[in-house]
């Protein structure tokens, strides 16, 4: 006499309803309530047959254990698992395989249990999962209907875009669409998500947030089709890509340093002989010119050969890496020494407002180099205005270092120049003024004291470049350096510095 499995007692449990059938040795459905015959995908005409030859038997993984029960008598139980009784419709399942053995020991039927799980407790904690994925993501989120138009957006879209969810909802997308990324991109892309064989696309587009800032990011969007196979959703997860940007600027802006530090070596090598051979033949031209002709012309080669030399050296001081000899400095009258020196140079028509929270502070540094860096940067500030403007200098203590922020009120620096800015030979100024070495000269002064030297601007509104630094230790500072006073105006000194303390070498 068969004994049936223990679980067929919860055919009584009404919140868990089971398709019940009784198999053949073969294998072939003998018996079925309407549950499995519904779950099967079928009626009353999949009676003998077998379900070792059920294609969606086989693809949801169920083949084996069948087999196994028929041939050793093995139960076994299957959760979770995928089953499409037909196309356009999937169902999760419990399965349970039960072999009923005969007198002689052998499997000799196998009772099968299906149970619908699609939308009971497993699929609640898999919506759960999904949702606090949804919530926690570290990239910007999206969903929106068919038509494009919002329906719910995460926290981390909240934070780079600076919409509220509350905001968004209800809008489409152009409302973080940037004008740079172009419009066949956006048409290619809704012609994949509406392509019935794909609906799917990815691809790098520039969005910005509601400051206007622009973020850069790798877009991927893929179409929830409902039963019919009709796009329901779009869900679009963004990267932004802002910060990778940077990091892959600073990386070939590295390398090119590298291979200008060996071209650097060789220029040097082959120019300063011949250059200084120039030079002394020129100074002994004019010792020995009787004519003033002759003695205005030799001196105008020594003044060239001078300009020449002066490129070379700075081509070597950028393109080679030598470590800061630093010595504590008082950063406030190092700002005011720079600012005098260049106000005594240039336009009067240039207002210059000074504030300092550093009284007192010493940083250990190189005095002349981040001299040089401060007057570089103050006389591109007056060459940005055409001397006349605005120029602000703040010197505060932010995030755990020292920033001297140098902001002008000139027309900015557009999108295309700015990439460029800190590259070698790059310069907006017209032939004979400017090298373009200077601001790559102090990214790589500030760089070799551990510091950043950064800008921002905006067209029409000025420019900004920041000089961060480390602060020093607390253990390598003396007690008047570790609380330095609230912000109030620098004193300006009178005293310019000498050449050797300023080079200001202009290259925006």
């Amino acid at each position: 006499m068969h004994r049936l499995p223990r679980i067929v007692g919860a055919l009584s449990d009404p919140d868990r309803p089971l398709g019940v059938a009784l198999l053949d040795r073969r294998g072939r459905l003998k018996s079925a309530n309407s549950a499995m015959l519904d779950l099967l995908g079928g009626g009353p005409g999949l009676l003998s047959t077998s379900l070792l030859e059920l294609a969606a038997f086989a693809e949801a993984g169920l083949e084996a254990p069948l087999a196994r029960a028929l041939r050793e008598g093995q139960a076994s139980a299957v959760r979770a698992t995928r089953y499409q009784p037909r196309p356009g419709k999937e169902l999760l399942l419990d399965v349970e395989f039960q072999p009923l053995l005969g007198t002689d020991g052998e499997p000799d039927a196998v009772v099968l249990l299906f149970a619908d799980v699609t939308a009971g407790p497993y699929q609640a904690g898999r919506a759960a999962m999904f949702f606090q994925a949804f919530l926690h993501s570290s990239n910007a989120i999206e969903i929106t209907d068919r038509d494009g138009v919002y329906v719910d957006v995460n926290p981390a879209f909240e934070r780079i875009y600076g919409y509220t969810r509350a905001e968004v909802v209800g809008q489409r997308p152009r409302i973080i669409s940037s004008p740079k990324t172009p419009r066949a991109v956006f048409q290619a892309m809704w012609a994949a998500l509406r392509d019935p064989t794909r609906g799917v696309w990815s691809g790098e587009i520039t969005n910005v947030d509601r400051t206007g800032r622009e973020h850069p990011v790798f877009l991927d969007v893929s179409a929830l089709r409902d039963a019919a196979g009709q796009p329901v959703y779009y869900v679009g997860v963004a990267t932004d890509l802002t910060e990778l940007k940077t990091v892959q600027l600073q990386s070939i802006r590295a390398e090119r340093l590298a291979s200008l530090g060996q071209l650097a070596a060789g220029v040097a090598h082959e120019l300063n002989t011949p250059l200084a051979n120039i030079m002394l033949i020129a100074e002994s031209l004019q010792r020995r010119a009787r004519s003033p002709w002759v003695s205005s012309r030799a001196e105008a080669v020594i003044g060239q050969v001078d300009v020449a030399s002066h490129v070379v050296s700075g081509l070597l001081d950028f393109g080679r890496y030598h470590p800061a000899v630093t010595e504590p400095v008082e950063l406030g009258p190092l700002v005011a020494e720079a600012i005098s020196f260049v106000k005594g140079k240039r336009s009067p028509d240039v207002e210059v407002v000074a504030t300092s929270a550093l009284a007192g502070l010493q940083v250990p540094v190189n005095r002349v180099q981040i001299l040089q860096v401060l007057v570089n940067i103050l006389n591109n500030a007056y060459d940005a205005m055409n001397d006349h403007g605005q120029i602000r200098v703040d010197s505060h203590i932010a995030d755990g270092g020292v920033e001297i922020t140098v902001t002008d009120t000139g027309p900015g620096i557009p999108d295309d120049v700015l990439p460029h800015i800190f590259e070698p030979f790059f310069t907006t100024k017209s032939d004979g003024k400017g090298t373009g070495l200077g601001l790559a000269i102090c990214h790589g002064i500030v760089t070799s004291h551990g510091g950043t030297l950064a800008v921002s601007t905006r067209l029409g509104k000025g420019t900004t470049f920041t000089i961060r630094l480390p602060l020093p230790t607390p253990e390598a500072r003396g007690p008047e350096e570790r609380a330095p006073s609230a912000a109030q105006p620098a004193s300006v000194k009178s005293r310019r510095p000498s050449a050797a303390h300023a080079h200001p070498r202009r290259g925006r």
